[in-house]
């Protein structure tokens, strides 16, 4: 009788030891898990830093690189440098072309119609499409001068 007592203590030691090792490989499993995770934001948001830090070098040479340099030649025969920045652009063609086809062809649509809203509204998408269309050819010649 004591070898059962025995056997059955060295029995349920052994599957309460099997628990415990399955339990902390369980959790060893899941730490690991979350690790990853965690590895896997960071590398996310250190190449966003990367990305940022490339965007705000390209920004700075862009902005050096709209500066000119005036010199001035004064009457005492010396000359004097200085930095203007650039001259920031107004429209551009393709803007400007929408909302003048946009005005053209609303009130041509206006005049030629019957129905007087409809013919504005019809003739003020059609002019907008039309003058899109063309300032983008300018804006396109543009580019290439």
């Amino acid at each position: 009788m004591k070898g059962l007592y025995i056997l059955f203590a060295v029995i349920m030691m052994t599957s309460c030891q099997n628990q415990s090792k399955e339990d902390l490989n369980k959790a060893k499993q899941a730490s690991i898990d979350s690790m990853k995770v965690e590895i896997n934001k960071q590398r996310v948001i250190d190449s966003m830093k990367t990305e940022m830090a490339k965007i705000k070098d390209e920004q700075k040479v862009e902005s050096q690189k709209e500066q000119k340099v005036v010199v001035v030649h004064q009457n005492d025969g010396t000359a004097a440098a200085t930095a203007t920045p650039a001259k920031k652009k107004g429209w551009s063609a393709t803007a400007k072309g929408a909302v003048i086809g946009a005005g053209v062809g609303a009130a041509t649509g206006a005049i030629v119609s019957k129905k007087k809203g409809e013919g504005a509204i019809i003739g003020g998408l059609a002019g907008a499409a039309l003058g899109t269309g063309t300032g983008a050819v300018i804006d396109s010649k543009k580019k290439k001068e």
